[in-house]
């Protein structure tokens, strides 16, 4: 589940930051330029990685100040402004010293951060990074800053909002239409065209090369060999400059870590960080998980008879799955007299589920349904873990024709013409904790 969003303060300005995972160590993320916590777990690769951070890890990651939900910021930060904020969020959190993963150019503020504090900086993992943003006589491994400014102008200022940048920092999904749906929604709740312009000035005049000598902890510098946003030579030539790094080179174009073969950063990290290589792991994913049954099912058969019953089973099968289909649903098994079925999104679940129970009348059955959003697990052809467990559960809740949901689908489909109303809160065997539940309305009679 997300984890709740608190505020630091730094001087004048609140600091958006969360804390996640109960490892041994800290582990602080900065993000690359523009970043939104709530809309991270909304990102199933983005959250995917997160998670699995918080596996050996404790994992603080925030917004930088004028971004996301950190409060907004007279002009762009400046260096020193952003350590200050680290260490604000890190007191906040009660870390004395972490391991900071710095993205991109997220990473221009980890180096500086790790030369200034040693004492606060246990480790250095630096992800996409270059140490100067414009080409120099003596680095030649960035673009000229008049080729820079005339991308800015001419490609990112027009398009922002459009997800347009999904071409740059996540090429291997450009043809999703769905990641550059996301990735458009994302650009425009990150940051407003003048924030972006105002970051991508400053970003213009980096340059933390002579910090690099300074820097104690120790240091891994990761780069995929095909990344489009910076030339790998500049990761090459940053871990020349570190004294003992490390240097990871890694198959891909993708600019994000959490793009592309995502499992292998993440071993790589865990290795270094921990001292340990993961055995293979499990493959999880966010999804919405729906649980359906026929309200009744054994009074029903033992009326209508076995042939009859076989007849009606495999006409409701049917219609289940021509919604599934209709709604881009995932069959995972049926159950009996149910299914169970899982959705990248949680509003088409929900549509999916109302659809659903809507048909069953016309059969001379009741279906109800229960929905949940969370991390699950993928076994082959099934899927297991807690939200699977919690969609059952809130699915046995569920009056005849009734859709239920978790309080994380509700909050995950604000925006959406769904019509919810609060179905208490509720004990679920075998779940922690009490959990909100919410109805769904019926679908309105056409005139």
């Amino acid at each position: 589940m997300q984890p709740e969003t608190r505020y630091a303060r730094s001087g004048d300005i609140s600091i958006a930051y969360q804390v996640l995972g109960e490892g041994d160590m800290d582990l602080v993320i900065a993000f690359p330029f523009v970043s939104h916590l709530d809309l991270l777990w909304e990102n199933p690769a983005q959250s995917h990685f997160i998670s699995r951070l918080g596996s050996f890890a404790r994992v603080i990651v925030f917004d930088r100040r004028g971004v996301g939900l950190s409060d907004p910021a007279g002009g762009a930060p400046t260096l020193e402004e952003r350590m200050d904020d680290v260490r604000a969020v890190m007191d906040a959190a009660d870390s004395k010293r972490a391991a900071l993963l710095g993205m991109s150019e997220g990473a221009t503020m980890c180096m500086l951060f790790a030369a200034t504090y040693p004492e606060r900086t246990s480790a250095l993992v630096l992800w996409g990074a270059m140490a100067r943003s414009t080409a120099a006589p003596d680095y030649p491994w960035a673009p000229e800053r008049e080729a820079v400014e005339e991308a800015q102008a001419e490609l990112v200022a027009p398009l922002w909002g459009k997800g347009a940048t999904i071409e740059i920092f996540s090429p291997s999904m450009a043809d999703n239409p769905r990641a550059r749906e996301f990735q458009a929604r994302f650009e425009r709740q990150a940051a407003s065209p003048m924030r972006v312009a105002q970051l991508l000035e400053m970003f213009l005049d980096t340059d933390v090369r002579d910090a690099l000598p300074l820097i104690q902890a120790p240091t891994m510098v990761m780069h995929r060999r095909q990344d489009r946003a910076v030339n790998y030579r500049a990761a090459r030539w940053l871990a020349e400059q570190i004294e003992g790094s490390r240097y990871v080179e890694l198959v891909g174009e993708d600019h994000f870590p959490w793009v592309g073969d995502s499992n292998a950063a993440l071993e790589e990290i865990e290795e270094f960080l921990t001292g340990v290589r993961p055995g293979p792991a499990p493959e999880r994913v966010l999804a919405t998980v729906l649980f359906t049954d026929i309200v009744d099912s054994t009074r029903v058969a033992a009326e209508m008879g076995d042939r009859r019953w076989r007849d009606l089973l495999e006409e409701h099968q049917k219609v289940v799955r021509d919604r599934l289909g209709q709604f881009e649903g995932r069959e995972i098994k049926t159950t009996g007299d149910g299914f169970l079925a899982t959705f990248e999104g949680p509003t088409r679940a929900v549509e999916c589920a109302r659809a659903i129970t809507d048909d069953m009348p016309a059969l001379g059955i009741e279906v109800r349904a229960g929905l949940h959003t969370g991390e699950v697990e993928l076994i082959g052809d099934d899927i297991g873990g807690i939200a699977v467990h919690v969609a059952a559960r809130i699915s046995a809740l569920a009056g005849p024709g009734a859709v239920l949901t978790s309080r994380t689908v509700r909050d995950l489909a604000v925006g959406s013409a769904i019509d919810f109303a609060s179905f208490g809160r509720h004990t679920l065997k075998g779940a922690p904790d009490e959990w909100e539940l919410y109805s769904v309305a019926p679908t309105p009679l056409k005139a």
